[in-house]
């Protein structure tokens, strides 16, 4: 595939900065979520789940009672591509959303995912 170039540490290091909480490590983009219990962390990982197949990607996800750890890399040429950022900034969109004060919707009341 035309997007299939394994980004250099600079290009990663660049995307990282709209992504704060991931980070780089083995040739693989990760960050780990702390939910609020168990039913919260297969929420997540199903939501995940979802846009990672309508993206045609294959993230590697490892769940405990309060926790998802989402690694992301392009398995074919066994490094962290855009298709990795794009779906890293889109799991940080679906993961961390809330809605707004003016919302008519009233949120979660415990603590969300951080």
């Amino acid at each position: 595939m035309a997007d299939d170039v394994v980004l250099s540490e600079a290009e990663i290091q660049e995307a990282l900065v709209s992504l704060p909480d991931w980070e780089s490590k083995d040739n693989w983009l990760q960050r780990s979520y702390q939910t609020p219990g168990w039913p919260h962390t297969l929420a997540l990982a199903a939501a995940i789940g979802f846009a990672a197949e309508a993206a045609w990607h294959h993230p590697d996800l490892e769940l405990g009672y309060a926790r998802v750890k989402v690694k992301l890399q392009t398995h074919r040429v066994g490094g962290i591509t855009t298709h990795d950022t794009a779906l890293a900034a889109r799991i940080e969109e679906i993961a961390t959303w809330m809605p707004g004060e003016d919302s008519p919707l009233d949120g979660f009341p415990k603590n969300w995912v951080k």
